[in-house]
């Protein structure tokens, strides 16, 4: 097994752990809250899918940047929400209905979306991609739907001990990630440094404020609903942008660092907003 390898695999299996605890504190109501609003569901998929798709299309068509930058933006536009996110959703104020019913409803999209998105926005950004439904679905199952629905299970037939698993494994699991990331963020900054005056920075931040100002207007008028959908039309799921890079791309090592990065930049970029939203509810 390569080094990069090992890193996926620890990705993987970090983010595999951050939903199987998020799972030790859901419901299976939690977990089907949007098959069950049908509008805030369709308005989820065009903040989440349709808008920066057509983002990451204007960047490419109006600036083309460098292939690395063309093809992080690509693969990130059309990832779904992340496993991580849900913890920054609940300390903004997010419900845990809507933000656990967003993680699986977004990873099922992803299995029939992510292909097709890829197809036509590969073309008419020039940029020759692909990506299998079978991956896409090993992906998103291994890393959402699986452990969600295993640590929902667990809740529902042991509560004291999922109460008690939850932080630690949680927290072994953000650790394990941050671990797995450095090594690459370490070896792809000196390269990535000479991205910088070629605006890769500018596009991460700028997909950041955007995603979280569509997420904000198409979230409808409940505080708790704009506030889950900005950050989940902010952030990636690191797992398919990378796939989608190094299955169509696999000598752009940089567009693995670029995507992680993304993780860096849009937690950054979007504390102000989760601050703002935190003492709006408060209010």
């Amino acid at each position: 097994m390569t080094a990069m390898q090992l890193i996926m695999l620890a990705i993987n299996a970090s983010m595999f752990l951050i939903v199987f605890a998020l799972g030790l504190h859901a419901t299976l109501e939690n977990a089907t809250f949007l098959f069950r609003h049908p509008r805030l569901f369709v308005r989820s998929v065009l903040s989440m899918n349709i808008a920066m798709l057509a983002f990451a299309l204007l960047v490419c068509v109006l600036f083309d940047p460098p292939p690395a930058i063309k093809i992080a933006l690509v693969a990130l536009a059309v990832s779904p929400v992340p496993p991580v996110l849900p913890g920054k959703q609940f300390k903004a104020g997010g419900s845990a209905g809507y933000t656990i019913g967003l993680l699986v409803g977004a990873a099922l999209v992803a299995i029939v979306l992510v292909p097709l998105e890829i197809e036509v926005l590969g073309r008419v950004a020039d940029v020759g991609m692909h990506m299998p439904i079978a991956k896409v679905t090993s992906i998103v199952l291994v890393s959402i739907v699986v452990p969600l629905l295993a640590g929902v299970a667990i809740r529902h037939l042991a509560p004291s001990f999922a109460q008690r698993a939850a932080h630690p494994i949680s927290l072994f699991a953000t650790v394990l990630l941050i671990a797995a990331c450095l090594p690459v963020l370490f070896v792809e900054t000196p390269l990535l440094w000479t991205l910088v005056g070629n605006g890769v920075l500018a596009c991460l931040v700028l997909f950041t404020l955007v995603g979280i100002a569509v997420g904000h207007f198409l979230g409808g008028p409940e505080h708790d609903d704009r506030t889950v959908l900005a950050l989940a039309t902010a952030t990636r799921h690191p797992g398919i942008a990378i796939a989608i890079a190094s299955i169509n791309f696999p000598d752009q090592k940089v567009v693995m660092a670029i995507v992680l990065y993304h993780l860096v930049v849009g937690t950054i970029v979007s504390l102000p907003y989760v601050r703002w939203r935190k003492r709006t509810q408060a209010a």
